[in-house]
């Protein structure tokens, strides 16, 4: 049997000429016109050739105050001797009969546009595959598929309405609709509350587009204080469904939490330990009684539908930690990062010569970055050099932050947690028979181990939007919980 011949049948790439030609006749018309599709079209998103010329050199006429029509451009177009590549002048006259008029002119610059980017996803499709059958040296399946979701992104982005300049009345408005926020939340809380009340007072709650950097030294719990915090603003979570269709989140978030240390079994045994209050330790080990094990499958059934997402892949690039956020932004809503912890994240950086300074400097751009396209507030955590432990004063300040001036330039807010308690209890005085002023010694001892047992400070180093200080809070270390110090006689739990 004759093998019959395959037929190619030659694709062509999407386009509207009609509509093209119907906006550059608009704007040759009245070159007012320009001025409402400007910031929806560029020159790249026309497919005729002669339209990409034309919409180019008609941009730049009318940005510099000179006039764009029939006249001006055949004249340009002479001079650089590229005439026929328009058409010729004729064509200049055709494009004025097809020219568009009224509302429509921008219906028409959005088809073209839409064209266009259905062409990039043509070309980007094209490219994955090139790079796939062909990659280069140091291109693994991994790092193909952060390219593929970069391009794949920032294309995504283009799709979307284009926010450019926001006028001053924009701007107050936007600001009256936060003041709003927290108006209705009772006062000073204009951000995503943490549901750590002195904090989200001293804070106004976790801000959209800010960085924020939680560092403490081994011990003092800040990854405790970091998983606390992203359960109670998942726990919150409330939306409204709006007219498309799409979610709109009027209290809490959706929670993404990257465990670079912990795999997400341990975050999760961490959480049941301090909602159902049985100790981490005692579920590991499987030292339950019957009560605690209907309690943990209680608060499982309950926890399961938690808003809160986990990726504890160890070493994750911030090229892929940055990929994989944006994907869940598309997929399911984001409204909070957090990271443990910043000083594990890997960069793609192939010199050499680049030292670890380098390299988080790229890290927390990337990141404020991150903070700003996704407009979420980004909680990473940081270690503290061992210059802490030098000091009598074991309090944590800026200068401690490991690789400190990036750290520090990038984050919006720094804040320290430290537990007194920590330290004093290794500083127990010993009993000395022959020491007459050990009896003393002991007694100031444990008269401040009395007031600072069961607390932990979280320091306020830096603020861009607010004051710097410290907040008090509850913490329990039998399952590290934290909680609000200073509440109402009436409820006596300080951790509800």
């Amino acid at each position: 049997m004759t093998q019959q011949p395959i037929s190619h049948t030659p694709v062509v790439s999407p386009h509207n000429l009609a509509a093209e030609a119907a906006v550059i006749g608009a704007i040759l018309f009245d070159n007012n016109v320009y001025q409402y599709i400007a910031e929806i079209l560029r020159p790249a998103d026309f497919y005729a050739p002669a339209h990409h010329l034309l919409y180019e050199v008609a941009s730049t006429l009318i940005q510099t105050g000179r006039v764009a029509d029939g006249v001006t451009l055949r004249e340009h177009f002479e001079q650089k001797e590229k005439l026929t590549e328009i058409g010729g002048a004729k064509y200049l006259v055709d494009l004025l009969d097809a020219a568009a008029f009224g509302p429509e002119v921008k219906d028409y610059a959005r088809i073209i546009r839409d064209l266009a980017i259905r062409r990039e996803l043509i070309r980007v499709g094209a490219g994955i595959q090139s790079q796939s059958l062909t990659p280069e040296d140091d291109d693994n399946g991994s790092t193909l598929i952060n390219k593929a979701e970069r391009a794949l992104f920032e294309l995504a982005e283009r799709g979307s309405s284009e926010r450019g300049f926001s006028t001053f009345a924009e701007a107050l408005a936007e600001s009256l609709v936060t003041a709003e926020a927290a108006f209705k939340r009772g006062g000073k809380i204009a951000g995503i509350p943490t549901a750590l009340r002195d904090l989200d007072e001293q804070l106004g709650g976790f801000h959209r587009s800010d960085l924020l950097i939680l560092a403490g030294r081994p011990s003092m719990g800040k990854t405790s204080l970091a998983t606390n915090i992203a359960y109670n603003v998942a726990a919150a979570y409330k939306y409204e469904t709006q007219e498309d269709g799409s979610r709109k989140t009027i209290d809490g978030g959706i929670v993404a939490f990257f465990s670079l240390e912990m795999s997400s079994e341990q975050l999760a045994t961490r959480i049941l330990a301090e909602r159902t209050e049985i100790s981490s330790h005692d579920i590991r080990q499987g030292k339950l009684t019957k009560a605690d094990f209907e309690r943990l499958s209680e608060a499982t059934a309950e926890l399961q539908n938690l808003p809160l997402y986990i990726d504890d892949t160890g070493g994750i690039s911030i090229g892929e930690l940055t990929a994989r956020a944006r994907r869940l932004r598309r997929s399911e809503g984001l409204d909070l990062i957090v990271i443990d912890y910043l000083q594990l994240i890997t960069t793609n950086s192939s010199n050499a010569n680049t030292n670890r300074v380098q390299e988080v400097t790229q890290i927390t751009t990337a990141l404020k970055a991150l903070a700003k396209d996704l407009n979420v507030p980004v909680m990473a955590l940081s270690q503290l050099s061992r210059a802490v432990e030098q000091r009598d004063d074991k309090r944590p300040q800026l200068s401690d932050l490991r690789e400190s001036g990036s750290i520090e330039q990038d984050a919006d807010i720094v804040m320290f947690v430290f537990r007194e308690e920590y330290y004093l209890s290794r500083t127990e005085p010993p009993g000395d028979a022959g020491d007459p002023n050990a009896n003393e010694k002991f007694i100031k001892w444990r008269e401040r181990m009395n007031q600072v047992q069961g607390t932990a400070e979280v320091i306020v180093s830096k603020q861009r939007h607010g004051p710097i200080g410290t907040v008090k809070l509850a913490f329990d270390a039998r399952v590290t919980r934290f909680g609000n110090l200073a509440y109402d006689a009436a409820k006596a739990d300080p951790f509800e």
